[in-house]
């Protein structure tokens, strides 16, 4: 099997040639990383390939197969979000301030992956810590996008996303605090799921914002989606946000057609910036759900206007936290020559976090301080449960919502570096979904100005199995998850 040979390969297709002996793990692993070696010069969605432990991994992976002892994604290659813990690999988080940090365990969803037989084939890159959204916040280096280089593949989890559009792994997870999956999935022409908030468990995860974080799936197609989010989904022990429950097999949601099911179209969704030529790939969109038999209906959500200023409250406050154990006394990055403690810790953190980490702990220490804390946060966590209870209403009536996942395409490198504000306005289509702990999914939703256009599904809490039917049956009935970039 060579490289050019897992152009567009699935998780479903990969699973179908290793149960019938047509390639072996070892094989298919070997593919993957010359395919990582003759591409990733120009895409940059690796910050560590794990050659030999991927290798290592398909032999074992290869004797599984051959003993029967076989799940969905034995013998898989997979791409990991260099923001969760793989044991004795490192974990950057793409940043200066854990550059050298190997960790001592796996995350929980890493584990899981592993005991279904999953070959891990290297890390992805991300914005720094997770705070940006075209991994141009990256400390060591911005990815690219497989549809044009030129321009970002969004972000956070913009390395999982592009490497899993330009076919330099089969499947990736990345984690999604405000859209960090869903947004670079809709500019690379990918699946990304952000699941409930606590179905899949945190344990592992370097935190950004805690109430917000969670960890799901980026696919070539809808299927893969679920069977990833089998084999990641479910209570866990040591993750005290994780919730318990017994999820089902998704896969069996997947339905080719919409009779019955009701869905809302957000007006407030369509908002002032977005591009012409994604509200046309949208509105064909929704004109085919109707098509398959879906009860389409216009609805109003009127505190989505307010999900930017909740989460830019909300977020930085978190991390300011979450941010503060980086002291350069028990790991990670320690400034050499300083005068003593505080001098060292302040060294530390101004050499060991980036621009936007920085501006992003300022923001929630101010949001957090005396005398602003009733004015900013705690007004922020009132808001946030309006908007929450808002959704439980949108509910009642629909079974899922349909939305543009991203207000534009991909955009140029450097665009939008200059204005922050601007950077964050990309993510206001899919944040209020980590506000409200609800599920989404993006699926490829067309194409304008020859780049993909995302299509973002909403559904209530634990609503995966609706969001999977309505997404395989709006991916079934196009075209567009096949299209694939010219690399």
């Amino acid at each position: 099997m060579n490289s050019s040979d897992v152009l567009g390969l699935t998780v479903q297709a990969a699973k179908t040639l290793l149960d019938r002996g047509e390639v072996s793990s070892y094989e298919l692993t070997r593919a993957v990383l010359d395919r990582i070696r003759e591409v990733d010069g120009r895409v940059n969605a690796f910050v560590t390939v794990t050659e030999d432990e991927a290798m290592a991994q398909a032999r074992s992976a290869d004797r599984r197969i051959a003993d029967g002892d076989t799940g969905p994604l034995t013998g898989v290659p997979m791409q990991i979000k260099d923001n969760m813990c793989t044991w004795g690999v490192p974990t950057t988080c793409a940043s200066h301030m854990l550059q050298d940090f190997i960790p001592p365990y796996d995350a929980t969803v890493v584990a899981r992956l592993q005991m279904e037989g999953a070959v891990l084939v290297g890390k992805g890159n991300l914005d720094e810590f997770a705070m940006g959204s075209s991994t141009e916040n990256s400390a060591l280096f911005p990815t690219r996008n497989p549809w044009d280089l030129d321009r970002v593949p969004g972000g956070s989890s913009g390395g999982p996303a592009a490497a899993v559009a330009a076919d330099e792994c089969v499947f990736s997870l990345g984690s999604d605090t405000g859209g960090s999956i869903r947004q670079p999935a809709a500019l690379c022409g990918v699946v990304g799921l952000k699941p409930t908030y606590g179905l899949v468990s945190r344990y592992g995860l370097v935190a950004f914002a805690s109430s917000l974080d969670q960890i799901g799936p980026l696919t070539k197609n809808v299927t893969d989606s679920a069977l990833v989010l089998n084999a990641i989904a479910g209570h866990d022990r040591n993750d005290s946000t994780s919730i318990r429950y017994d999820p089902p097999d998704y896969s069996r949601a997947l339905k080719p057609d919409l009779k019955g099911l009701r869905i809302g179209v957000p007006t407030e969704y369509f908002v002032e910036g977005l591009e012409p030529g994604v509200e046309e790939a949208v509105r064909t969109a929704i004109g085919v759900l109707e098509e398959l038999g879906a009860e389409v209906e216009e609805t109003s959500l009127p505190n989505t206007e307010h999900a930017l200023a909740v989460y830019y409250i909300i977020a930085p406050s978190e991390a300011s936290a979450n941010l503060a154990r980086y002291d350069g006394v028990k790991y990670g990055y320690s400034a050499a020559e300083a005068d003593g403690m505080w001098d060292a810790l302040d060294k530390t953190r101004q050499d060991g976090f980036g621009p936007e980490v920085k501006r992003r702990i300022m923001l929630g220490t101010y949001a957090l301080s005396a005398g602003y804390y009733d004015a900013y946060y705690l007004k922020a966590q009132k808001v946030r449960t309006l908007i929450a209870q808002e959704f439980r209403d949108a509910f009642q009536r629909f079974d899922a919502l349909v939305t543009p996942t991203s207000p534009s395409v991909a955009f140029k490198l450097g665009e939008k570096t200059a204005d922050p504000v601007q950077m964050y306005l990309n993510d206001i289509l899919t944040m209020p979904a980590n506000i409200a702990g609800i599920p989404a999914i993006s699926v490829p939703g067309g194409i304008a100005d020859g780049l993909p256009v995302g299509l973002q599904f909403l559904g209530p809490p634990l609503g995966e199995e609706t969001l999977f039917r309505v997404a395989y049956a709006y991916e079934q009935a196009t075209e567009w998850h096949r299209m694939r970039p010219d690399l």
